[in-house]
């Protein structure tokens, strides 16, 4: 394994430069004490462990790779297998990426590179977009007509080659030609889904590519909540299923806010053993991280409730950064300050406070500088090391405003294993 896949924690104290680099500007205003002062009080007072590579970093690049390989050795049948294998076994990364999806993404990246590339770049004609590839796919899957786990890659070469043809614009902006190469990659896609059924194969690959295949449908509206119960229902364990139906729930897609709510709840009801309140929360959570007006309708203690549930039933630290993230830099943008919401969202980020003291054991910067990234509209995607910085100084800024008072008194907090300690300075 190369020294990029290893995973590295490294223990970082918060000084004086990162301090300053870190804290937001109002919360330095509101300090009397000034910038000399600061700098004797708070230097290496913060004591926590930085994870640069996790876990949910490395599995995921050593199961692409995986597809990837036995995709260009033609070792079909292994391939076709192992997705079948990981997928019955509902096997996922710690963030609930299912390791059928990794390996499936890894074998169809050859084919599905290419054209991205040349339907994201102005200076390619779309009329070059290559082909090849995927008749070469599709013959592969008529040889293994019996194998879903083909199929699945497949299919969703399909889906991520309509997207490319589709673009993220308004409709209204999409050429007529590109908009029909997307639902002709869709269509394919749903021919070939149909050969399956993902009860009798026991598969949540297979309804979560049926799911997927709602952006082209004819009545998605109708549709929506009957395809994610079933998929939910075939993998409730995994919080994504949840996640993506609130995003689809929005009026942006294919529900509205009452269908939402309505949804979060019977979702809750249904994966309670599993989750106790979290299905309530993990259906809001995406869905609120896109659309501020969905905290209109929330149902602040039951989400809290929920988030609670989660972090205490299934609280790896990939998820509580992430639950962490979302409290202190996504709900911190102005979108969420406006009137009707504003005591929701101060509610909802008072959370911080027991997540930090309670179940936070490491930083992990990507997650937070996806998130800070998240909250700036109209910016460029940051490369990874960037990112890794923006994260690392947006954690540690707000951990240091959270345990301000501490800090001012003079006192240590260092986090760990065991929990967080807030102690004397030694000598």
């Amino acid at each position: 394994m190369s020294d990029l896949l290893k995973p590295t924690i490294d223990r970082v104290g918060l000084g004086l430069d990162a301090l300053r680099r870190a804290m937001p500007p109002l919360a330095l205003s509101r300090r009397r004490a000034g910038p000399a002062r600061l700098a004797s009080r708070y230097a290496q007072l913060v004591d926590i462990p930085i994870a640069d590579a996790t876990n949910e970093e490395i599995e995921g690049l050593r199961l692409r790779a995986r597809g990837q390989f036995l995709a260009r050795q033609e070792m079909w049948d292994s391939l076709g297998a192992e997705i079948r294998l990981n997928d019955k076994a509902r096997r996922t990364t710690e963030g609930g990426t299912a390791l059928a999806d990794l390996l499936s993404l890894g074998a169809r990246a050859d084919v599905v590179r290419p054209v991205e590339t040349a339907l994201s770049d102005p200076g390619l004609m779309s009329a070059h977009a290559p082909r090849h590839g995927l008749a070469a796919l599709n013959e592969i899957r008529e040889d293994h007509a019996d194998d879903y786990g083909i199929a699945l890659v497949v299919v969703h070469a399909h889906i991520d080659i309509g997207w490319a043809w589709r673009g993220q614009g308004w409709i209204s902006e999409v050429p007529e030609k590109h908009w029909e190469a997307f639902h002709r990659h869709f269509d394919q896609a749903g021919d070939i889904l149909d050969g399956f059924d993902a009860f009798a194969e026991n598969s949540p690959s297979l309804a979560a590519a049926r799911c997927a295949l709602l952006a082209a449908g004819p009545a998605p509206q109708s549709r929506v909540a009957d395809d994610y119960e079933d998929l939910i229902d075939l993998d409730p364990a995994n919080p994504r299923h949840m996640r993506a139906l609130g995003n689809h729930l929005l009026p942006r897609w294919f529900g509205d806010y009452d269908q939402l709510e309505l949804e979060a709840r019977r979702t809750a009801a249904r994966t309670a053993d599993l989750w106790g309140a979290g299905g309530y929360a993990w259906v809001h959570f995406d869905a609120i991280a896109v659309d501020p007006l969905v905290l209109r309708r929330l149902d602040v203690p039951f989400f809290l409730e929920g988030l609670r549930d989660i972090l205490a039933r299934r609280g790896n630290q990939h998820m509580v950064n992430q639950v962490a993230a979302f409290c202190a830099v996504t709900l911190a943008q102005p979108r969420y300050a406006q009137a009707e919401i504003a005591e929701t969202t101060r509610e909802l980020r008072g959370a911080l406070a027991w997540i930090l003291r309670n179940h936070l054991r490491e930083v992990h910067p990507l997650l937070w500088g996806l998130a800070a990234q998240g909250a700036t509209s109209g910016v460029a995607p940051m490369a990874r090391d960037a990112l890794m910085v923006l994260g690392r100084e947006t954690a540690l800024a707000r951990i240091a405003t959270e345990f301000e008072r501490d800090l001012r008194l003079g006192m240590r907090v260092v986090f760990c294993h065991q929990g967080v300690r807030i102690e004397p300075i030694e000598g």
